[in-house]
This record gives structure tokens, C-alpha cells and sequence, in this order.
């Protein structure tokens, strides 16, 4: 299984517009983050695990012309803002729990219906709950999560987890993330939030769930260099960034 960071930013991207800090002035490509995605590859199988704003430019930078699926965590505009992106990949098959697909539907309704307008996203809808399902032979287990008091999802694949915009997860979540091989979490900033993990309470939850190798992900330009603060973690925790490729 093959694993793709599309993007490792935040809702603003980094660099962030008008900001002249040493992290968005940088010109190491490692503090050049694109908003959070992920690809998963298994095989023929590949699967889109959010679908931002920066959707368009993550498939041409990468050369991605077709998807098996793709994986909604939550209904933010960071997340699902580039949806309009995929028509020229043909019919996609998006994946989501029902209050998501119900404002997907409510915010995008030239592409549901009988009237569609020609030349719109095919757009095939899936609900999903806290059940296992499957896109092909891929076995897809939701990992219920809280972004703030917002109920949203991650998915395990495997021996990989992708968790982006978490901040509390309860036992229940965590038993269901033993044994993982890699864990991809979101980290904003050094500084706590409402909303998303410090990077201190990544490092713990990270130690909390055990897996062999962990990345952050979902990061701001508050973070720090990439090199400076990737230095500082421990052996088995790391900054991801956008390009970074790994294989289990």
C-alpha cells in the first residue's frame, strides 16, 4: 500500500497570503504546503481522502487522472472546496456520512437531480457510518474523532491511519488504532487551538495510539521550519510534507 501527501497545510495553505514570516518566505519546498489530502494506492485502487481547494493543482502536480474513490472527513471548505475540480475524471464516487452528502447536495445542486446542467461533476453518492465497508477489494474501517464539538471521521487502512482536524478521540477510537504500522495525524502549531491538536498534544496522542511511525500533517505556517522543527521530535515522529511518498 502506497501512501501520497497531496497537501500537508491547513485552511490557509503555506505560505499564507500577505504573510511575510520566515516560514511562508522560505524556499525550501518542505514549508510549501498545499491544504491537507491524501492518496491511497492498493493495488489498482486509488483512493482520494479529502478534496480541497488546491484539488486541481494536487492531480497535475502528480499526474493523478483517475480515482476508485474518494473519502470525506468532514464538510469544511478545506476540505471539500475542490469537488467541483474532478469533472474531467468521469463519474466519482464520493464517500461520506449523510449530514455531510446532505450539505455536498445543498451547496452543489447543478450536480444532483434530473435537471443536471450539462457539463457538471457526475458526482455518485455513498453514505457511511461507523461500519467497516469497502472501495474494490480495500477495506475501509471509519475511526470516529471530534473536530471541536464537531463529530467527523478518519479512516484506517490496514496497518495505516489517516486522522486530519482532530482534536479529543475517546477510547473507543483508540482501541480501534492498535497495531498500525503508520499513523498520519494532524499537528497546527506549536501553540494550543480550539479546534485542532498542538503539536505537544499530537506527540501525545501519537505515543498514546503506538504506531511504529508517525506524520503530521494539517500544518500552519505557525508551525516552524519544516527542518528546524522535524529535528526536534522524537526518531519515530516526523513532519510529512507535500510529496512525500511512503510504502507499507
Amino acid at each position: 500500500m502506497n501512501i501520497l501527501f497531496l497537501g500537508t497545510g491547513t485552511s490557509t495553505g503555506v505560505p499564507q497570503i500577505g504573510c511575510k514570516c520566515d516560514v511562508c518566505s522560505s524556499s525550501d519546498q518542505k514549508d510549501k504546503r498545499l491544504r491537507a489530502s491524501v492518496l491511497i494506492t492498493e493495488g489498482e485502487t486509488q483512493i482520494l481522502i479529502d478534496c480541497g481547494p488546491d484539488l486541481r493543482q494536487q492531480l497535475i502536480n502528480n499526474n493523478i487522472d483517475y480515482l476508485s474513490g474518494i473519502l470525506l472527513t468532514h464538510e469544511h471548505y478545506d476540505h471539500v472546496g475542490g469537488l467541483d475540480d474532478i469533472r474531467p475524471l468521469g463519474e466519482a464516487q464520493l464517500y461520506a456520512e449523510k449530514k455531510v452528502l446532505n450539505i455536498i447536495q445543498r451547496n452543489m445542486p447543478y450536480c444532483f437531480g434530473d435537471q443536471r446542467y450539462p457539463g457538471v461533476p457526475l458526482i455518485q453518492l455513498h453514505e457511511i457510518d461507523e461500519n467497516n465497508f469497502k472501495i474494490n477489494d480495500l477495506e475501509i474501517q471509519p475511526i470516529r474523532i471530534k473536530h471541536a464539538t464537531l463529530p467527523i471521521f478518519g479512516f484506517r487502512f490496514g496497518k495505516i491511519a489517516y486522522l486530519t482536524d482532530v482534536k479529543t478521540i475517546d477510547t473507543k477510537s483508540i482501541d480501534l488504532l492498535k497495531n498500525l504500522e503508520i499513523l498520519i495525524l494532524n499537528a497546527l502549531r506549536p501553540n494550543k487551538h480550539i479546534s485542532h491538536l498542538s503539536l505537544d498534544e499530537a506527540i501525545d496522542l501519537a505515543n498514546k495510539i503506538g504506531a511504529r511511525e508517525t506524520y503530521f500533517t494539517h500544518m500552519s505556517h505557525d508551525m516552524g521550519l519544516h527542518e528546524q522543527v522535524n529535528h526536534k521530535l522524537p526518531k519515530h515522529i516526523h513532519l510529512a510534507y507535500d510529496g512525500l511518498k511512503l510504502t507499507i
